[in-house]
């Protein structure tokens, strides 16, 4: 069965669409983020993360590697404590398909259809917290398509951790 050009345009757009991540973020508007320069992670969270060790160790490289980007050092007595939190869903696309013909739903020519496609879909949460007053001053959120492809999951990783700390420090208005 031939698949038709614009089902294969369709898929294009949904798969592309897909490839992006979609960011948010929140942020405590007394903060000083000027005066913040170096981090450790808070442990106990990174533990409770429920992800694979190799999983974690590639988003503890990406945070890290951003970071230094941003003028960050780690540090014993830091500025502020780096938390993670991750989920998992599926993200359904239903796309519907109508037939030609007479009648209700039934046609000589065919009939109409529906294709029904899920996607693992996974959200990063990236939190700051004040390492003096233990409180949270900014969070980054990103969610998009995950891979099982291990080639590819380094990439993708980045990708997610890259786009979230692309919105720190935040702009003031």
């Amino acid at each position: 069965m031939k698949t038709p050009k614009f089902l294969t345009l369709i898929l294009l757009l949904v798969l592309a669409s897909c490839s992006s991540v979609r960011v948010n973020y929140d942020y405590d508007n007394k903060a000083n983020f000027n005066s913040y320069k170096t981090y450790a992670y808070l442990k106990s969270a990174v533990d409770k993360v429920e992800i694979s060790d190799l999983d974690k160790k590639r988003i503890l490289h990406a945070i890290d590697e951003a970071l230094a980007t941003k003028g960050f050092s780690k540090s014993e007595t830091p500025d502020v404590l780096v938390s993670i939190f991750t989920k998992e869903s599926q993200r359904v696309d239903v796309y519907n398909n109508v037939g030609f013909g007479w009648g209700f739903g039934w046609s000589p020519w065919g009939m109409g259809y529906s294709n029904v496609y899920t996607t693992p879909e996974g959200t990063l949460f990236i939190d700051l917290i004040d390492a003096k007053t233990k409180e949270l001053i900014w969070q980054g959120e990103g969610t998009g398509y995950l891979t099982k492809n291990a080639d590819e999951k380094e990439a993708r990783i980045k990708e997610f951790v890259d786009k979230i700390l692309a919105q720190y420090p935040p702009q003031k208005k």
